[in-house]
């Protein structure tokens, strides 16, 4: 039976969405149950479904896929005795391509195929920028697609490779490929991470004992299964695991890195640690420069919980003002009211977030958040401190304005949803309701990620075209549907 899945942020849809999290161990026992716990803690790269598929020698390739999170599906006895063996990689989704918000069960990764040297399965964070060329072609060429998702070009791609082992067609699909992708795949014996030439998303190395590995999005899952971190894996890089040996492959031309400034920005976990630096110690920096950069009176910095934390720390620090929490987020609310009654869905942000009125009331606010998308929920936010007695309430943005749309993996409203695409800086401040709105520069975004001198505006260090609208990677799918990309100055 196939089911549906309604939105998963029904009162929260001002926010952009993290692509995915993928996940993946190798010579372990029982492989699956250490994948669980790792999309367990990257749940916040996607919400909506998950899904892991195992190999075990005698019962060979097994698979689960669910709707929902991870805690309410693996924890399961019952469905993890299904996913026997020593090695398994998982998937964590928040759909960018395909049917988003109505999601089939056959779009949940990891995807699998069976090649004629033995399966294979893949899972995939980003987004095939070509996808849709790519989908023509095969399809005419007799490919029969199962899903809607744009990762599953990677399977007939490889399906269609003349070489003679699964690496070898992976590197042969993949060289066809456009965009951004960091994936975790699997064989009978192999576990295979790759991430694209520019290295836009994020993958991981982790060690278990002796003999394990482990291959993650992020950091922070490497802890709750108490794997060792190694290293990043290399932009244009692909690891290939076997027998507790790691070799690393060069399938494509080198090129300078572009990582997803925005990682550091939202979408990691700060407990995690990217290029070698620590999230939570880049968002506070962010803080540091945004208190420099846009100085104002007042007499409380809060944080829009949770994302905006570690950056209000760091503006309170840098400028002398006292932080306190006066939001207070609910931590439990969950899918409780994932399908609302009309009044409580006008009850709006308040389900979610709470203000302290005893700290609030009488009181000149910095609310420092992590960015503005659409705006809606900023000025309900807005509206609940001057209801609790604020005198005065000033916007202070831990990101440049977000005025162009992601292709890379992230889910972003069309350009013109987005506030920063349709107003300036201070039609923006009057639209909210709120007595001074400032952006952080994308130069101050820059010092706070550990580039000193800043953007190098004719070769920059980051992906940041959310915010400059300069594309590192041609989006032909959407130019072809008619987006039109930012002139030349």
């Amino acid at each position: 039976m196939t089911a549906q899945m309604p939105p998963a942020h029904p009162f929260d849809d001002d926010k952009l969405r993290e692509e995915c999290g993928v996940f993946g161990v190798v010579g372990v026992q029982d492989a699956a149950n250490f994948v669980a716990l790792g999309l367990h803690a990257l749940q916040h790269r996607g919400q909506e479904a998950g899904g892991i598929v195992s190999h075990d020698p005698e019962q060979g390739f097994n698979s689960a896929r669910r709707f929902g999170y991870v805690r309410d599906n693996f924890t399961k006895q019952s469905l993890m005795e299904t996913l026997p063996g020593p090695l398994a990689i998982g998937h964590v989704r928040y759909s960018t391509a395909g049917s988003k918000g109505n999601t089939a069960i056959r779009d949940v990764q990891p995807f699998f195929g069976e090649f004629s040297m033995g399966g294979a399965a893949i899972a995939h964070n980003g987004n095939i920028t070509n996808a849709n060329a790519l989908r023509r072609e095969l399809i005419e060429r007799g490919s029969i697609f199962q899903s809607s998702s744009d990762s599953e070009c990677i399977i007939h791609l490889m399906a269609r490779s003349l070489q003679q082992n699964v690496p070898e067609r992976m590197k042969d699909a993949l060289r066809r490929v456009e965009g951004a992708f960091s994936v975790v795949a699997m064989t009978r014996t192999k576990l295979i991470g790759v991430r694209d030439p520019l290295g836009v998303r994020p993958l991981v190395i982790g060690r278990i004992g002796d003999d394990g590995y482990a291959l993650s999005s992020e950091t922070c899952a490497l802890d709750i299964i108490g794997a060792e971190f190694v290293r990043e894996v290399e932009p244009g890089e692909m690891v290939v695991i076997e027998h507790g040996h790691l070799k690393s492959h060069r399938p494509f031309e080198a090129a300078k890195s572009r990582f997803c400034v925005f990682e550091q920005v939202y979408f990691s976990r700060p407990d995690s640690i990217l290029g070698g630096r620590s999230v939570y110690e880049t968002r506070r920096q962010i803080g540091v420069e945004l208190a420099r950069e846009a100085a104002v009176d007042a007499d409380l910095v809060c944080p829009v919980p949770d994302s905006g934390t570690p950056a209000a720390i760091g503006f309170s620090h840098e400028s002398g003002i006292p932080y306190g929490m006066g939001i207070i987020r609910n931590q439990y609310m969950g899918r409780t009211f994932i399908e609302p009654t009309e009044q409580i869905r006008n009850m709006g942000v308040r389900l979610k977030l709470n203000v302290n009125r005893a700290l609030i009331k009488g009181k000149r606010v910095i609310l420092v958040d992590d960015s503005v998308v659409r705006g809606t929920t900023s000025r309900k936010i807005k509206d609940m401190l001057l209801d609790a007695g604020a005198a005065e309430v000033h916007f202070r943005i831990a990101s440049p304005p977000t005025a162009w749309p992601c292709f890379y993996g992230v889910d972003t409203p069309d350009r013109e949803k987005l506030l920063a695409a349709r107003m300036s800086e201070e039609e923006m401040c009057d639209y909210l309701g709120v007595d001074s709105l400032k952006f952080i520069s994308l130069d101050g975004l820059y010092r706070a990620a550990g580039e000193a001198e800043g953007r190098n505006n004719s070769c920059p260090q980051f992906c940041d075209a959310c915010f400059s609208g300069e594309y590192p990677v041609r989006p032909r799918d959407m130019i072809e549907k008619g987006f039109e990309l930012k002139a030349a100055e």
